[in-house]
């Protein structure tokens, strides 16, 4: 039977983000050629929805007011259960970003869903949806099903590969009420590193303790550069005020699942494990042979980061150039 599903298009520094794609790929394959329609808050929204189309949006609902300019649970929340009422989707679906993790848990309660959060993989077993996430850290998976017929999950980012099917959707400007807002947001400041998005980079480089100093980061950004990545941090360069704490993986920190993850004069400590384990190809840099991220690296190189990183960025360079 066919499903309408409706998917949160969540933008970053007014692009759209990786996993609202992802998030489209999702829901298609679970609607059973139901009506997928897709929302976006914002004034700027042409070129965007024509974007959500090319995913398969048959349908972009436009909501545009001046408290859905910077996120607050309020806002959104309110923003989005007028929409799914009026709209009354069998399945909704919002990324594992920031923003997922905090409206999501909200907006299932006060429409009495249940929620699966970070799932790394949908499909259908038996007739049945089945959400896959991982558990313990990412050292095991588990599958999990709704009892009742209306799914509400969140994905999470850089693991369902997106797939065109391309539509000329139709663009529905959507008037909302939006009151009793309890935090204001004066000003954003990004402390991050412009560039690539670090939970949706394909290739990340990372540093740990041994980087040594703020300093000690910068041949690791000369690689990152190169390859077109972005550069993270373990919770131990944070602490010793190597890096912000915008570029810490961990299980306190940011999850990501690259194509590409480089550990740099990190030890593997489970914390940091949790944030990066489930990479697609994992190459530790480390002088300790025993040190435990080499039990889980696909690649291991012993040695000295200041001497390996910038010959291997010397190299991707010259390889990249003969393309």
């Amino acid at each position: 039977m066919s499903k309408k599903a409706l998917v949160f298009a969540e933008q970053k520094a007014g692009k759209l983000r990786n996993v609202s794609f992802e998030s489209l790929t999702a829901a298609r394959r679970l609607a059973e050629g139901g009506e997928v329609s897709a929302v976006l808050f914002g004034d700027e929204t042409g070129e965007k929805a024509q974007e959500l189309g090319r995913y398969g949006a048959d349908r972009v609902y436009v909501i545009t007011h001046d408290a859905l300019r910077n996120y607050t649970p309020d806002a959104f929340r309110q923003a989005l259960l007028r929409l799914i009422n009026h709209t009354a989707p069998d399945l909704i679906v919002m990324g594992h970003t920031s923003i997922g993790k905090d409206a999501a848990p909200g907006i299932a309660a006060r429409l009495g869903l249940g929620l699966v959060t970070d799932c790394t993989d949908v499909r259908v077993e038996d007739g049945e949806p089945v959400f896959v996430r991982p558990i313990y850290a990412g050292k095991a998976f588990q599958k999990k099903r709704f009892v009742e017929p209306k799914y509400f999950f969140t994905i999470r980012p850089n693991n369902i590969q997106p797939e065109e099917a391309v539509r000329i959707p139709e663009v529905i400007p959507f008037d909302v009420e939006i009151k009793d807002i309890r935090t204001t947001v004066k000003e954003v400041v990004r402390r991050a590193a412009s560039g690539v998005d670090l939970s949706e980079a394909a290739v990340i480089v990372s540093g740990g303790r041994a980087v040594k100093s703020a300093e000690g980061f910068k041949p690791l950004y000369e690689l990152a550069d190169a390859l077109g990545g972005a550069v993270g941090a373990s919770r131990a360069a944070c602490d010793a005020g190597y890096c912000d704490y915008a570029l810490q993986i961990g299980q306190t920190g940011k999850v990501v699942t690259p194509d590409l993850y480089i550990a740099c004069g990190i030890s593997g400590a489970i914390q940091h494990l949790a944030g990066m384990s489930q990479s697609k190809v994992i190459v530790a840099i480390n002088k300790d042979p025993e040190a435990p991220i080499f039990q889980i690296a696909d690649y291991g190189i012993v040695g000295d980061l200041f001497e390996i990183v910038p010959k291997l960025t010397e190299a991707f360079r010259k390889v990249l150039s003969e393309k």
